[in-house]
């Protein structure tokens, strides 16, 4: 297994697509990746040699923020929302979603499981 970033990429799948099993990057930058460090995109992980492994490394190190980096960085983002107190960080804050999403019928990823509210009494039932 190439350990790239800190990272272990599978040995098995391509090049491409081990890649994108590190945080950060998707399919669309991998491929970049490996096109600027003239790398053939199907070329099994197993198979790249040092050098190939340490090209990589470098071309992400210089120009991409991945792993624990960008997860401290989109921590550090929505911290601040929450902070200064605008709708999306209100959002966060209250773990409802953020993008405009209804939340009538929908959102159980965001809100959790549902939790069952007595209904309201009607008048028939009071008398």
């Amino acid at each position: 297994m190439p350990r790239i970033i800190g990272v272990d990429v599978p040995n098995n799948k391509p090049a491409w697509i081990a890649l994108s099993y590190i945080h950060g990057i998707g399919r669309y930058l991998a491929c970049k990746i490996l096109a600027e460090a003239k790398i053939n995109p199907q070329v099994r992980a197993g198979q790249l040699t040092e050098d190939e492994v340490s090209r990589i490394t470098q071309i992400i190190d210089r120009d991409y923020l991945v792993e624990g980096q960008l997860r401290r960085k989109v921590s550090q983002d929505i911290a601040r929302l929450k902070e200064i107190g605008c709708y999306r960080g209100i959002r966060h804050r209250r773990g409802l979603p953020v993008r405009g999403q209804q939340t009538q019928s929908n959102a159980r990823t965001r809100k959790g499981k549902r939790k069952t509210v007595a209904g309201k009494k009607s008048v028939k039932e009071m008398r």
